[in-house]
């Protein structure tokens, strides 16, 4: 996958996470980009640790799997790190 492919990707999986994971964590595209490509890493990183299964082609279920869990991962522990002010 190219690095067109998997800036697309980690915007598409990090929209997908922002919506599974509730809380106020940054709008708009660009902290989604940010949350999908470190997602996807982790999820890849994760995934090949404990499954010796890494991050395929763009076009592979398995890969969109892979990268949401690991933005859902990334999600839940930036949500547990930083608390908004009310």
């Amino acid at each position: 996958m190219g690095i067109f492919g998997f800036l697309i990707l980690g915007l598409a999986v990090g929209c997908i996470a922002r919506m599974i994971v509730p809380g106020r964590i940054g709008k708009g595209w660009l902290p989604a980009l940010v949350c999908g490509v470190i997602g996807a890493l982790v999820g890849g990183f994760l995934s090949s640790l404990i499954f010796k299964v890494g991050l395929g082609s763009f076009w592979n279920p398995g890969t969109w799997i892979i990268a949401i869990i690991g933005s859902v991962i990334v999600l839940f522990i930036w949500g547990k790190i930083h608390k908004p002010a009310n």
